[in-house]
């Protein structure tokens, strides 16, 4: 998926390998994201080998997929799609967007709404009809996305995440997927 904003070229893609210097550009995206203090698990900065060794594990994971974002060929941002395992056939038609982030220096492009239409488009086409995602409620920016793409808030967990020595709510939301398409529906899902 790739489009023009301002002059930029902004693309998204489901990564399969990293270079040497897309996998230098990613942890450097994601330090800043941490920094920032959004769309990572991670509320410190991580040295650069921690990241590569994370990213490096995610794309060996079989029930994994790593999506990346690039400004100007530049990877500035990734998110994850996290499949149940094979013994979970119950819960085979939903997934987990998970780890969604641009970096700082790098937002105010359409890269994120772009990023997760990627997720769901591959998610539909891969034949999950369920996106799940959390988030903390201190990232109010991602919140706004998500609802704004359609997200519907189903939960809210009082004690989800410590940052900064403190407790904070962590908010849990859902999208129903059209079939093939990414977009949501609000029909009766049925799964063959």
């Amino acid at each position: 998926m790739t489009a023009r904003a301002g002059g930029h070229d902004l693309s998204v893609e489901l990564a399969t390998g990293l270079t040497p210097h897309d996998l230098a550009d990613l942890c450097e995206a994601t330090n800043a994201a941490i920094i920032e203090g959004g769309g990572f698990g991670w509320v410190q900065s991580q040295d650069r080998a921690a990241l590569a060794r994370h990213f490096r594990g995610v794309l060996l994971v079989p029930d994994r997929s790593l999506f990346i974002a690039r400004l100007d060929g530049t990877v500035v941002g990734s998110a994850q799609l996290l499949r149940p395992p094979r013994n979970n056939e119950a819960q085979a038609f939903a997934a987990q967007l998970t780890h969604a982030y641009i970096a700082p220096y790098a937002r105010g492009f359409g890269l994120a709404r772009q990023l997760v239409a990627r997720v769901e488009e591959f998610a539909a086409g891969a034949g999950i009809r369920v996106l799940n995602l959390d988030v903390r409620e201190t990232q109010e920016s991602a919140i706004s996305l998500f609802e704004a793409l359609g997200y519907t808030r189903w939960g809210t967990h009082p004690a989800y995440a410590r940052v900064d020595g403190r407790t904070v709510a962590g908010h849990f939301y859902h999208k129903l997927l059209e079939p093939g398409r990414g977009r949501s529906t609000d029909s009766l899902i049925s799964v063959r």
